[in-house]
C-alpha cells in the first residue's frame, strides 16, 4: 500500500513538473530596451522591443513610485503597440517601471527595472521633430484629420440642403404662376360672354321700346 501510494505521487510529481516546464518553455522571452521619453509633468512614454519569432499577443507594465505610496498594473491584450504612455503622474516624482510581454501560454518574467522622474509643471518642452514619434502627438494628429474630414462632409451636406431647398421653391413660384395665369385665362370668357349678352338684351329691349308705334284714334 505505502509503495503504491508512493508511485501514485512520483506520477502527479512527473506530472506537474512536465506541465510546468512546458509552460515555461512556451512563455515568451523578457522585453528588452526598456526606455522612457517624453517626460512631462505628468505623464510620460513607455517604449520596448520583444525578440523576433514569439507571438505576442499583449503587454502588462508594472508602475509604482519609489516610496511604495502607489503601484498601478497597466495590462492590454489582442494588440501589437509597443509603447504605452503613462497618465495622472505626480510632478517631480521617481518612479520605477517593469514591462512583461503577454504570450499564448502566459506571462514572460519582468524586464529590468527602469528608473524616471516627472518634470516640473513650470518645465517648458522644446518642439522638436523627436515629439512626432510620440503616441500621443499621434492620436492627436489623427484626431485632428478626423475632426477637419466630419467639418467637410458637414459643409457638402449643408450645402446640398441649400440647393435642394432652392430648387424646390424655384419649382414652387413657378407652378404657383401657372396656376395664376390659368385660372385668369379661365375668368376672361366667361366675363366676355356674359358682358354682350346683358347690354345687347338691353340695347335690343330698350329699341324695341322706342320703335313700337303710338295709334290714335279720334272720332270725328
Amino acid at each position: 500500500m505505502a509503495r503504491s501510494l508512493i508511485f501514485v505521487n512520483s506520477v502527479v510529481l512527473l506530472l506537474f513538473g512536465s506541465d510546468v516546464f512546458l509552460v515555461r518553455a512556451n512563455r515568451p522571452p523578457a522585453p528588452v530596451n526598456v526606455s522612457v521619453t517624453h517626460l512631462r509633468a505628468d505623464s510620460a512614454t513607455v517604449s520596448w522591443d520583444v525578440p523576433e519569432g514569439d507571438i505576442i499577443i499583449g503587454f502588462s507594465i508594472s508602475q509604482q513610485r519609489q516610496d511604495g505610496q502607489m503601484q498601478r498594473l497597466i495590462r492590454e491584450v489582442n494588440t501589437t503597440s509597443r509603447a504605452c504612455v503613462l497618465w495622472d503622474l505626480d510632478e517631480e516624482t521617481d518612479y520605477i517601471i517593469q514591462v512583461q510581454s503577454i504570450g499564448l501560454y502566459g506571462e514572460s518574467q519582468a524586464s529590468r527595472r527602469v528608473h524616471f522622474r516627472t518634470l516640473k509643471k513650470s518645465d517648458r518642452f522644446p518642439s522638436n521633430s523627436s515629439n512626432q514619434d510620440d503616441p500621443t502627438v499621434q492620436g492627436l494628429d489623427k484626431s485632428r484629420h478626423l475632426q477637419t474630414g466630419e467639418m467637410i462632409i458637414i459643409v457638402v451636406v449643408l450645402v446640398m440642403w441649400a440647393a435642394v431647398i432652392a430648387l424646390f421653391c424655384r419649382q414652387y413660384d413657378i407652378i404657383k404662376d401657372n396656376d395664376s395665369s390659368n385660372s385668369k385665362e379661365k375668368a376672361k370668357p366667361l366675363s366676355e360672354r356674359s358682358t354682350p349678352e346683358h347690354h345687347s338684351g338691353g340695347l335690343l329691349r330698350s329699341k324695341f321700346h322706342q320703335s313700337v308705334p303710338s295709334i290714335n284714334i279720334i272720332d270725328v
